[in-house]
């Protein structure tokens, strides 16, 4: 029997989960490469399909006996191309992910890829000009004006590169592996950037300690200021652009360069000021101190600055109020009231109910013997559904929730799925039988997302602006023969 109520983390990531003791087994691969002997083949009904993004499909079965049976199969060309909008290239996925925009070339103008072709160059060459002018900026100061040759300098300029080096990795590392965050939860990615950012100063704070590490320290330092550039910048753009609501993204950008400038020269002046005062010249500890209290002032006023957005677009936090909201009081909150109870510094997986999103089905199914009846039951539960979604009734802990999405799911889906979690979460009934909670819920679902949808538009709440990701894999995908069986 499939047991329901195995352990699952439901609030970390599927790579940090501990991988449970399954009794899904791959059947031994044939001469032929079909996986299963094959006098016992005919005997396999399929039921689906998970697609990974890397050519892997895992396909499930149930053989004679209706144990489910797990292939694993690896395809030469990539999945989803078509989902993706990219076409087949010779260059690997993992490469194409990491500098082009998801969706590419669908998601950009035309012009996107030509354009980013002719700005690299122009970059290269504009640091090389960078790295030359250093080492005349370092003479001019008086590195090496007094030893007859320019060497001193030379090497200055080269140990002050290298620093910058060192951190550009870090805009390059945030740039390539996290550029779908930001669209997501700006003002949280904004806040975190200053606090990354405090990080670098403190081991640039450090250097004067320390003189013999000025490279190792100034290089740490660097590198953690330029992640946090690296998290600022894009999430600033997606502020930008939420300010624009006339299309008038440039004007907008154009008058917050002088809100910056106009905020740089006074900062400026102040610093000056405060660094020509005798008792910050003299003691380290009352510079540091009064770095220290600078710095907590200027988080909080970021805080401050930050928690006055109030975003139309519905992201994961967001949605969860707004469904939160509409399953215990049958109300919707409009964007302002929303925004204002959304806290920008909480991660997901410390949210109650615990939800994760683009679970295996191996592990959706893990951990018991799972028959013929119960994995049948569980896929026809949600037929009518893009999302398949599991729960865990363990006594040591609140519920915690599992999903994964078929093929055709949309942010709709994943809205869906929440509300269904927050419903199951709300209304714990003491039984056993797993299934006939989430037939409840789904029933529940059925009756209560319509008028969910429509208070969202009578609060204001833009059903075009619901942004809410579907995982990239696995993409799970019903077999056809079991679809005809089902029907």
């Amino acid at each position: 029997m499939l047991s329901v109520g195995g352990r699952f983390h439901g609030g970390a990531p599927p790579w940090q989960r501990p991988r449970p003791t399954s009794c899904l087994t791959s059947p031994p691969a044939s001469s032929s490469g079909g996986g299963a002997p094959a006098d016992d083949s005919e005997k396999l009904r399929p039921l689906l399909v998970e697609r990974y993004r890397d050519g892997v499909a895992k396909r499930y079965m149930l053989d004679g006996d209706s144990k489910l049976q797990v292939r694993l199969e690896k395809h030469e060309h990539l999945l989803n191309n078509a989902e993706d909008g990219k076409p087949d290239s010779s260059i690997p996925r993992a490469i194409t992910d990491f500098v082009l925009p998801a969706g590419f070339p669908g998601s950009v103008s035309d012009d996107y890829l030509q354009y980013m072709l002719w700005q690299f160059p122009t970059n290269v060459t504009g640091w090389i000009c960078h790295t030359l002018v250093t080492s005349s900026l370092l003479k001019a100061v008086g590195v090496g004006s007094f030893t007859g040759t320019s060497a001193a300098a030379s090497a200055a300029a080269i140990r002050w590169v290298s620093k910058d080096g060192i951190g550009a990795f870090g805009r390059l590392l945030i740039g390539g592996r996290f550029g779908t965050l930001f669209d997501n939860d700006p003002k949280k990615w904004r806040m975190y950037a200053d606090f990354i950012g405090s990080v670098g100063s403190i081991f640039e704070l450090t250097t004067p300690l320390y003189p013999g590490y000025f490279l190792p320290l100034a290089s740490l330092g660097n590198l953690a200021k330029a992640v946090g550039r690296g998290f600022r910048d894009p999430s600033n753009r997606v502020i930008q652009n939420h300010f624009a609501k006339s299309g008038n993204l440039g004007e907008i950008a154009a008058k917050e360069e002088v809100w910056g400038v106009g905020a740089q020269l006074l900062g400026l002046s102040i610093g000056v000021l405060i660094l020509d005062t005798s008792g910050v010249q003299s003691s380290y500890p009352t510079l540091t101190l009064t770095w220290l209290g600078v710095r907590l002032l200027h988080l909080w006023f970021r805080y401050q600055s930050l928690i006055v957005l109030k975003f139309r677009t519905v992201n994961l936090k967001r949605a969860r109020i707004l469904v939160r909201s509409h399953v215990a009081h049958h109300t919707v909150p409009g964007y302002v009231a929303c925004n204002e109870e959304e806290n920008i510094l909480t991660w997901e997986r410390f949210l109650q109910p615990q939800i994760s999103f683009g679970v295996p089905m191996e592990r959706m199914l893990g951990g018991g013997e799972p028959s013929d009846m119960q994995v049948s039951r569980l896929l026809k539960l949600y037929k009518n559904e893009m999302y398949i979604l599991f729960v865990d009734q363990s006594e040591s802990k609140e519920p915690a929730f599992v999903v994964t999405f078929k093929e055709a799911a949309t942010s709709m889906s994943v809205l869906r799925s929440l509300w269904q979690a927050h419903w199951l979460h709300k209304n714990k009934p003491k039984q056993d039988d797993v299934f006939a909670l989430l037939e409840e819920s789904l029933a529940a679902l059925e009756g209560g997302f319509t008028d969910f949808i429509e208070q969202m538009e009578r609060a204001g709440w833009d059903q075009s602006q619901i942004f809410l990701k579907v995982p990239k894999e696995p993409v799970l995908v019903l077999e056809q023969e079991h679809l005809d069986q089902e029907a």
